[in-house]
């Protein structure tokens, strides 16, 4: 029998993604004048406030709230009267720095040698299913949100406005391979004087039909737009914000595991975030060379050691090789994976983190980004 599977993608100006936006765009801004910046910024928003808290231990010299409402203006948030807007939205900032007992267990005399930030899992994932090596459901999903985006900034569409979701389910033959789109949803918010009827329509032909594979939409697709109807009051005016309450979407959409920690905001000494990066790169190029075709690794680090505590390499039936013990075996006899060499690795006291902090960490939002090369010699 069919299966299916179903993931969802956010906008730019989601509540929650807004936030993450808002952390990412601090931690930047703090690496573009210290790249050895201790960051770990979090980021609520709610009606008419915006609320920046966390640790940061830094040289650098930044207004947070200039920045935040840099990125509310670039995110569409303008209008005032809406409940949220860059211009009267009320900032405060509570910014401690880094606790003392954890810096003692990331800090060393050798910089090949700091310590994880944290403990914690971490997993990549990849698979054949799209030319970017990711499960369809969620790089359809993320296509629909930035179409979204893109219509609105455009104009083609004035009476979006910047709040908006996208859900695609995806059915898989019994070889496991994607076959047809059952359903779509898109939710979006929009201006008081758009019809339901028009706006449907409008969306359905210009956001879906233009957006998704043809071949794959027909009869048996269920399309869900505005379902509840009315979606005028949106952003962080509808929905409290928070950082990092979006990992599905920031990753595979559900379909693989996920360990736990979000990514925006924290520098690269958390492994939350430089694990998974380092994981997907493992398993983007096991599958891309061949050996499977569907894997998922998983790494765990302790807080304050350098070397990870465990590797697992889970190849789903799908594997070309006879023994994936081995080849775990050699990436660990031939690869650094200290948080440290993977910073080294993949340049991440750059500040290179704002573009990923919506549609996706992985695939095709990130497919500039040095751990979505193919590069890895194994």
């Amino acid at each position: 029998m069919p299966l299916c599977f179903t993931s969802e993608s956010v906008t730019g100006g989601h509540p929650d993604k807004l936030c993450d936006k808002t952390s990412d765009a601090i931690l930047d801004a703090i690496l573009r004048q210290d790249p050895l910046a201790r960051v770990a910024c979090e980021v609520t928003a709610h009606t008419d406030h915006m609320h920046i808290m966390g640790e940061i231990t830094s040289t650098a010299q930044v207004d947070y709230a200039a920045i935040a409402r840099q990125v509310i203006r670039d995110t569409g948030y303008v209008e005032p009267g809406r409940g949220f807007d860059a211009d009267s939205v009320d900032i405060e900032v509570a910014l401690n720095h880094q606790s003392p007992d954890i810096a003692m267990g990331v800090d060393s005399d050798d910089p090949l040698e700091i310590g994880a930030g944290d403990q914690g899992m971490m997993f990549g994932f990849a698979c054949r299913e799209t030319e970017h090596y990711m499960p369809l459901p969620i790089e359809l999903s993320h296509r629909l949100t930035k179409k979204l985006q893109a219509l609105r900034e455009s104009g083609a569409l004035p009476f979006l406005l910047p709040d908006g979701k996208s859900q695609v389910t995806v059915e898989y033959d019994n070889a496991g391979k994607p076959s047809r789109i059952t359903s779509v949803v898109v939710s979006t918010q929009h201006r008081e004087d758009v019809g339901m009827a028009e706006l449907r329509r409008a969306v359905k032909e210009q956001v879906i039909l233009s957006t998704l594979p043809k071949n794959m939409l027909g009869a048996w697709t269920e399309y869900y737009i505005n379902p509840t109807g009315r979606f005028v009051v949106g952003g962080p005016a509808g929905d409290t914000g928070l950082t990092g309450r979006k990992i599905i979407v920031d990753t595979y959409g559900g379909y693989a595991r996920h360990g736990g920690g979000a990514f925006s905001g924290k520098d690269a000494t958390k492994v939350d975030r430089t694990g998974a990066y380092m994981a997907r790169y493992l398993a983007k190029n096991i599958v891309a060379q061949g050996y499977m075709d569907k894997c998922e690794v998983q790494l765990s680090y302790a807080i304050g050691v350098a070397r990870p505590t465990s590797i697992r390499i889970e190849e789903f039936g799908t594997a070309h090789i006879p023994d994936v013990g081995a080849l775990k075996d050699h990436i660990l006899a031939t690869l650094d994976l200290r948080p440290a060499a993977i910073i080294e690795r993949f340049g991440l006291r750059r500040p290179i983190f704002s573009p990923l902090a919506a549609y996706g960490h992985f695939g095709e939002n990130a497919q500039t980004m040095p751990w979505e090369q193919l590069d890895l010699k194994l």
